[in-house]
């Protein structure tokens, strides 16, 4: 059973980002995901979203070694789908995602990088507050939100752990053998997460 629960990384500082509020900032940040997803038609478009997630990590102050290693895990995986794009649409729609997908997740990298999971919990608490007169769970939904988003670098992490061995095998692509793995792993992650915050009294 797991004694402590890795939660990303939080980088301290006092820049703009980390004085914005936890839930300004994750409405941003969702607000930017289904923009990204949806409106970008060229390579420039993400190439452009890319730049300005950039420009927030400065702002940040956020050790460039840090932003790649929070980046590094997923890496390999948006290079192959980028490949398989590439052979199915042409490098323009290949190139579009990529760009996308690696902003979007530096994006969500940034929120927690500048947030710790106290401030997320306590902001989104706050703003969900009025409903707990319709007898909605409003702790619960916070904690959840915001240990799932703490949880990404996990996932990521964990699909880089079977790519690496499968690399290592010398085995072939195959989605079925490189699934796998990766939801045996997610689930006992998940499993041994659940049972660390009930022993902290987390299903209280």
């Amino acid at each position: 059973m797991l004694t402590y629960v890795p939660l990303s990384v939080y980088v301290g500082g006092n820049s703009l980002l980390h004085r914005t509020p936890p839930t300004a900032k994750l409405l941003a940040l969702l607000i930017f995901v289904v923009s990204v997803t949806a409106l970008p038609s060229r390579p420039w478009h993400t190439v452009a979203a890319l730049a300005g997630v950039t420009v927030l990590y400065i702002i940040a102050r956020i050790p460039f070694g840090t932003s790649m290693r929070q980046l590094a895990p997923v890496v390999p995986l948006i290079a192959l789908l980028g490949l398989y794009l590439w052979w199915q649409n042409g490098p323009a729609q290949a190139l579009t995602t990529a760009f996308g997908l690696v902003a979007t997740l530096a994006a969500a990298n940034l929120l927690t990088l500048t947030t710790t999971l106290e401030e997320l919990m306590n902001g989104l608490e706050r703003s969900l507050a009025p409903l707990r007169r319709f007898g909605v769970p409003v702790d619960t939904i916070s904690f959840a939100v915001s240990v799932t988003i703490r949880l990404i670098p996990l996932m990521a992490n964990t699909v880089n752990e079977v790519l690496d061995a499968r690399k290592a095998r010398g085995a072939g692509l195959s989605l079925t053998a490189f699934g796998t793995p990766v939801v045996i792993r997610s689930i006992r992650r998940a499993q041994s997460i659940g049972e660390a915050l009930m022993a902290r009294g987390a299903g209280d």
